[in-house]
């Protein structure tokens, strides 16, 4: 392990123990205040008392803020409405958040317990950054390819409950309220473009693409009558005819006349209006606004200068290794050994249901020695399927949903087949580590189920901690000695250079900093160096400029 993968994973442990991580986070939670006098002792205890209601009273609010997350971590209370994106709801927010933050620093945590006063600091953190952000308005760009309610509330599906009759009723009225919640997307938008935040042409055109896919979806086929096909056998016949009208009605003269108005708006409003310039430095406190989500994103004060200088290097160690492969092989140079495996077509997928049987079969080989590696293990299962049809041209290799909790829905990683025949098999045994096993679902099953930590803890999500524990689930793989096969190992290796070169790619054309400044106008002028990966997936793609600082870690990740 080199030495900046080493400094990554140290900072990342410190989060783990933030997080609630396996061994860490136990240890220090035995950690005990210094002696006190009985009435000491109860006031201490008295203070840790008011702390943790405090904390569980944030967190009460934050799943009343956001029912998506509710429904996501199995919390049923608020399945029947979505989070309010209106001016009056923000700002109800940011005033809460400035409250909480005067009620935590209001208690003495003199005497208290390690972990209550890294409770009180990871909190803090939380809210803080909460507020700051709102100078930057992010709700005036708040979709892109990657992420976005056009197509996040179609995916909801699959993790809302529908056990019973409630369950339908609280879809159904969830589905009568997105002409609600669309429009309040669209009114936020319109905000940001006339305060001069808006997303580039480029991802514009691939969103607007996505909610006219949803839209040409047949009425059979649309995810949004998924539940409908399967209901539980509580549910009689008559209960299910009557459900049925309902979910279709609202879909007829709800979801889909919403879908429409949002994709005229697009077309004919924001499209207009989207940037030609790729970078955000482009638009009102551009430059701080980066600044900002690399602070966010890594928790370290590092400039872009010195992200772009991380990523340079990266890049030539990566390729060091992977120029060793490619001799073993009989090639001479990277550029012959990426051309022949683009040429072999049994490198290569031959169908959706054989690349979703590779992922599987290599998390069953590595799953079966977590027993020796960590513990405890986490009661959610995880299963492998594809990327819905409407979203996968824009979406990235593979993905990881988290499971409920209590373990009763699967973690998922969920695998984009989309022009399958063009996907490289050698890249999928890194991927399955990464995303699922040991990589996000050991890391996020865990966190969710651990004990004894506030629940705001268990789901937080510490970027610099979250993708550099994936990162290392792919190296572990390689110490377990897997990649067996030399263009698995290879694949490997793509997967981190094609990080390593956003790093670069990143903060060139999206901060703008480089030895010359007039490559990174656009993804198209980037240095032809950084123009190349070899493992079926383009570079530079949009990815980076739809989520400014796609630095996701000390190194970027899926």
């Amino acid at each position: 392990m080199n030495s900046k993968r080493s400094c990554l994973i140290s900072i990342s442990v410190t989060v783990l123990v933030a997080t609630g991580g396996a061994g860490l986070a136990s240890a220090s939670a035995s950690a005990q205040p210094p002696s006190a006098g009985p009435t000491d002792a109860r006031r201490i205890q008295a203070r840790s008392e008011a702390l943790n209601a405090l904390f569980s009273e944030y967190w009460q609010d934050y799943l009343r803020r956001n029912p998506e997350q509710a429904t996501a971590f199995g919390d049923k209370r608020y399945n029947d409405r979505w989070s309010d994106l209106s001016a009056a709801g923000r700002n109800r927010s940011l005033r809460e958040d400035r409250d909480y933050i005067k009620r935590v620093r209001a208690i003495d945590i003199t005497g208290a317990s390690e972990q209550d006063k890294l409770s009180a600091k990871l909190l803090l953190r939380t809210l803080r950054e909460e507020l700051e952000s709102a100078r930057f308005k992010e709700w005036e760009m708040p979709i892109n390819q990657i992420h976005g309610l056009h197509f996040e509330i179609a995916q909801l599906v699959a993790t809302s409950p529908f056990d019973d009759q409630q369950d339908y009723d609280n879809y159904v009225a969830r589905l009568r309220k997105v002409p609600r919640l669309f429009s309040e997307l669209a009114d936020n938008m319109r905000h940001g473009i006339t305060d001069g935040r808006v997303q580039p042409k480029l991802i514009a055109e691939q969103v607007l693409a996505q909610v006219n896919s949803i839209l040409a979806i047949e009425p059979d086929n649309s995810p949004f009558v998924a539940p409908i096909r399967n209901f539980p056998a509580s549910i009689g016949a008559n209960a299910q005819r009557l459900i049925a009208r309902d979910v279709n009605e609202a879909i007829a003269r709800n979801v889909i006349p919403a879908y429409q108005r949002l994709a005229k708006f697009l077309e004919t409003e924001y499209l207009p209006k989207g940037r030609s310039t790729q970078g955000i430095w482009a638009i009102p406190d551009g430059d701080a606004y980066y600044s900002f989500c690399i602070r966010r994103n890594t928790t370290l004060e590092m400039t872009a200068e010195e992200i772009h200088q991380v990523g340079l290097d990266a890049v030539k160690r990566d390729e060091s290794a992977m120029l060793a492969i490619a001799n073993k092989q009989g090639y001479s140079d990277l550029t012959s050994f990426n051309a022949a495996i683009r040429a072999n077509a049994q490198l290569h997928a031959t169908s959706k249901e054989q690349l979703l049987d590779l992922y599987r079969s290599d998390l069953d080989h590595i799953r079966a020695g977590l027993p020796e590696l960590f513990a405890p293990l986490p009661r959610a299962s995880l299963i492998v399927e594809a990327t819905p049809a409407y979203t996968e041209r824009q979406r990235p290799p593979a993905t990881y949903e988290p499971g409920t909790p209590d373990g009763k829905r699967p973690g998922r990683v969920v695998v984009n087949t989309f022009n399958v025949t063009d996907i490289q098999l050698g890249g999928v045994e890194a991927i399955a580590y990464h995303e699922g096993i040991p990589g996000h679902h050991l890391q996020f099953s865990i966190a969710q189920e651990t004990t004894g930590i506030p629940e705001f803890r268990k789901h937080g999500e510490y970027t610099a901690y979250t993708e550099g524990w994936a990162l290392y689930a792919e190296q572990l793989g390689k110490e377990l000695g897997f990649y067996q096969d030399p263009y698995s190992d290879y694949g490997r290796l793509q997967s981190d250079v094609w990080r390593s070169i956003r790093l670069v790619v990143d903060t060139g054309f999206i901060r703008n900093i480089g030895p010359d400044n007039r490559w990174w106008t656009s993804p198209t002028n980037t240095p032809r160096s950084m123009r190349r990966t070899c493992s079926g997936r383009p570079t530079v793609t949009s990815r980076g400029p739809a989520r400014p600082s796609a630095i996701r870690s000390a190194n970027s990740s899926y």
